[in-house]
């Protein structure tokens, strides 16, 4: 019996980090992929990291192309465009990404274009800066709330796995 609890304890260990890691973001949220549209805003503060996943929801005429820089830049597509008015990007590598809409003036004029940078499993270490003075303590960033929900996910798993076996 206390075999089995240790090879449960064991996959739930190894498996469970693995699938809390990745996150899907709903570009606009409920908004979608439209025009009038703040997608600056709206990527600020988020953590894009290789494995997430971004969801482009949008109707027709809408599309989505994925550019680089400079097509990013003067709002230029370029290659075939994904029209099926729900889009799911899986992000694979770290650096700058960008997409726009390539109907009419949408992004040139209404805004409908989105720039992240995503960063890869490691994160690079923090450059020391020098000391400044005292302050209060900065709240929790991103990824002390990611590892605090993962912590919380394998402790119910945990619970659970231990609530099967015994």
């Amino acid at each position: 019996m206390a075999s089995n609890q240790f090879i449960a304890f064991a996959l739930v260990t190894i498996i469970l980090p693995t699938l809390a890691v990745a996150t899907e973001h709903i570009v606009g949220d409920d908004k979608g992929w439209t025009v009038n549209f703040n997608y600056t805003a709206w990527a600020s503060g988020k953590v894009f990291q290789v494995g997430d996943t971004l969801v482009f929801n949008y109707q027709p005429p809408h599309n989505l192309f994925k550019v680089d820089g400079d097509g990013f830049k003067n709002c230029v597509p370029s290659g075939e465009p994904t029209i099926s008015g729900h889009d799911i990007i899986t992000l694979k590598s770290p650096g700058k990404k960008w997409y726009i809409c390539g109907i009419g003036n949408h992004c040139s004029e209404l805004g409908q274009k989105l720039v992240i940078n995503v960063v890869g499993s490691e994160a690079p270490a923090p450059t020391p800066a020098a000391p400044a003075t005292p302050t209060a303590p900065a709240p929790p960033n991103a990824a002390y709330g990611l590892a605090a929900s993962c912590y919380q996910i394998f402790v119910a798993a945990v619970a659970v796995v231990a609530m099967i076996v015994a």
